[in-house]
């Protein structure tokens, strides 16, 4: 399983606003030339953190964007749903852990294909944003 650029950029880019959480907005510019990401690429990213409330945008001259929340309560787990979508890396199992295989087979492969998901899950649900600092 592969998570895309989406991911890791936008972590990359959420690490810089919890690194200046509780100060001033950080503009995509600044976060774009610090990471070396296309700043077009990331206004993209951050429709979505917006529209899912984990970023707040500020108008203006010195506006930007800064965190929703603590860092130590933006999980992990969060972020990259906003970003990939469900997290599941088998087709036959959903993000719940439920196997909704087309063939509805009880194949061998089930037992190891729904423990891998569920360490996935467990590890970006129990990691906060925070952790990342």
């Amino acid at each position: 399983m592969k998570f895309s650029t989406r991911t890791t950029y936008g972590l990359r880019a959420m690490i810089k606003l919890a690194a200046n959480y509780n100060k001033a907005a950080v503009s995509l510019a600044h976060i774009a030339k610090k990471e070396k990401i296309s700043q077009k690429y990331l206004e993209r990213l951050f429709v979505a953190l917006k529209k899912e409330k984990l970023v707040l945008s500020e108008k203006g001259a010195s506006g930007g964007y800064r965190l929703a929340r603590d860092p130590k309560n933006i999980r992990i787990y969060d972020i990259v749903r906003v970003l990939e979508g469900e997290i599941n890396p088998f087709h036959c199992v959903n993000d719940k852990g439920e196997i909704i295989c087309s063939q509805k087979c009880h194949c061998g492969a089930t037992a190891i294909l729904i423990k891998v998901q569920g360490a996935i899950n467990s590890t970006l649900q129990s990691m906060k944003l925070s952790d990342l600092l």
